[in-house]
C-alpha cells in the first residue's frame, strides 16, 4: 500500500512568501486530506504565527540576511549558514518529504540544497517578475519552477518554468460589491479609493496621503479607505481630522471586502499585492517601494502596467502626482473597465490548484507532464 504524500514547505520572511505557500499547502489539503504537510520557517518572522494559524506544523531554521554593506552582523553570517543548513538536513530526514516546496526567503535556501542533496525533488515558486537570488541559485536543481509573471521565466533553465500565477485566497473571487460597501458604510454609487501599503505600512504612502487628503475629498464624492498600517496608525489618528467619506484604518481583516468595494486602488507593487489586483481586477496605481531587493516591485509594476493592468507611479513623483493619477482613475469609468479587464486576463485565479496538483504528481514519483504554459 502507498503511503500518503509528504510534503514539507520552506518559505518566510514576508507575506509575499508565506501565504502562497499556505495556500497550496490548502489546495494539496483539499485534493489529498491525508497528505501529510509540514512547514520550515524561522522563529523570528512572521511565519512562525501564520503558519500555526493556518493549521500546519512548523519546525525552526536558523537563518540570517547578509547585509550589502560591511557591518558586524555579517561575521555571524558563515556560523548561522552552517547551523541552517545543519538543522535542515536534519529535519528533511526525520521528516522525509516525498517532495519540498519553497516559495522564497532566507530559510527556503538551506532547506531545498538539503533536500536536494538528500535525493528529493524541489519545487520553486517565484512570485516576482524578477526571480529572487534563492531561486536563481536553486534553479538548476528543481524539478519545476511555478512563476507567476512571464518575465520571471528568462531567469531559469530552458524548460523548467512554468507560468503557473500565484497563489491568492479563494474568497477574494466571490466577495459582493454590495455587501463590501455595507461592510465599510460607503453609498452603492460613490467613488472609493483604497489606500494601503501592506501590514505594517508604507511611510511614503501614508506621508503623500496626510499631505494630500484634502485635495482627494474636495469633490464632495469620493470616499477613501486608508489602511495606514500599525506601525503608523496610532500617530495619524491623532493628526488626520475626521471626515465622513473617510475610513482611517489600522489594519484591514477583510481584504475581499476592501478590492470589492473599491473602484481603484493605490498601493505598493508586492507580488502577492499585484496578484490579488489581478484576480480582484481592481483598477491601481501602483507605487513601488525603491527599497527592497533588486527592485523588484519596480518590475512588477512594469509588467502590469505594459499589459494595461495599472500605472506605475514612481515613489519619487508620489507627491507632485497622487491627487492626479487617483483622480483621473476614478473620473474615468471606462478607462476602469479596461483596466480591469486586462488585469483579469493576467489573472490566474487557479494557480494555487495547479501547483498542488504538480507536486503532488512528483510524489507519486510520476513523470514530468508537459506543463500547458511555458514562461
Amino acid at each position: 500500500m502507498q503511503r500518503a504524500p509528504r510534503i514539507l514547505f520552506a518559505g518566510g520572511g514576508t507575506g509575499g512568501h508565506v501565504y502562497p505557500a499556505i495556500a497550496v499547502a490548502d489546495a494539496i489539503r483539499s485534493l489529498e486530506p491525508e497528505a501529510a504537510l509540514a512547514f520550515a520557517g524561522t522563529q523570528e518572522r512572521m511565519e512562525w504565527e501564520a503558519v500555526p494559524k493556518a493549521g500546519y506544523p512548523i519546525y525552526p531554521i536558523t537563518v540570517v540576511g547578509l547585509e550589502r554593506k560591511l557591518t558586524a552582523r555579517n561575521l555571524a553570517f558563515p556560523f548561522k549558514l552552517v547551523r541552517g543548513f545543519a538543522q535542515s538536513w536534519d529535519l528533511v530526514g526525520a521528516f522525509d518529504p516525498d517532495v519540498v516546496v519553497g516559495t522564497g526567503g532566507f530559510v527556503a535556501g538551506p532547506v531545498l540544497l538539503a533536500a536536494s542533496l538528500r535525493g528529493r525533488p524541489i519545487v520553486l515558486q517565484e512570485q516576482n517578475a524578477y526571480a529572487g537570488m534563492t531561486n536563481r541559485l536553486l534553479a538548476r536543481r528543481a524539478a519545476e519552477i511555478h512563476v507567476a509573471f512571464p518575465e520571471a521565466g528568462q531567469a531559469f533553465p530552458e524548460g523548467k518554468s512554468i507560468l503557473s500565477g500565484n497563489p491568492t485566497r479563494p474568497e477574494l473571487r466571490t466577495a459582493s460589491r454590495a455587501e463590501a460597501r455595507r461592510f465599510f458604510d460607503v453609498p452603492e454609487d460613490a467613488p472609493v479609493l483604497l489606500v494601503f501599503g501592506g501590514s505594517l505600512g508604507s511611510l511614503a504612502l501614508n506621508a503623500a496621503m496626510e499631505a494630500h487628503l484634502e485635495a482627494l475629498l474636495a469633490d464632495g464624492q469620493t470616499h477613501v479607505l486608508w489602511q495606514t498600517g500599525a506601525r503608523y496608525f496610532e500617530r495619524l489618528r491623532g493628526r488626520v481630522a475626521a471626515h465622513p467619506r473617510l475610513r482611517l484604518l489600522k489594519y484591514i481583516d477583510r481584504m475581499d471586502l476592501a478590492y470589492a468595494a473599491a473602484d481603484a486602488a493605490l498601493c505598493r507593487a508586492g507580488a502577492l499585492t499585484c496578484s490579488e489586483l489581478m484576480v480582484t481586477g481592481t483598477p491601481a496605481v501602483l507605487v513601488p517601494s525603491p527599497n527592497v531587493a533588486e527592485d523588484h516591485q519596480t518590475k512588477n509594476a512594469q509588467s502590469m502596467a505594459e499589459a494595461g493592468a495599472a500605472v506605475l507611479l514612481p515613489e519619487s513623483a508620489l507627491d507632485r502626482a497622487l491627487v492626479r493619477e487617483a483622480q483621473a482613475l476614478l473620473g474615468d469609468a471606462e478607462r476602469r473597465a479596461a483596466m480591469t479587464a486586462a488585469a483579469r486576463a493576467l489573472a490566474r485565479p487557479d494557480a494555487a490548484e495547479r501547483i498542488a496538483r504538480a507536486v503532488l504528481r512528483l510524489a507519486r514519483g510520476k513523470p514530468h507532464h508537459a506543463p500547458e504554459t511555458q514562461a
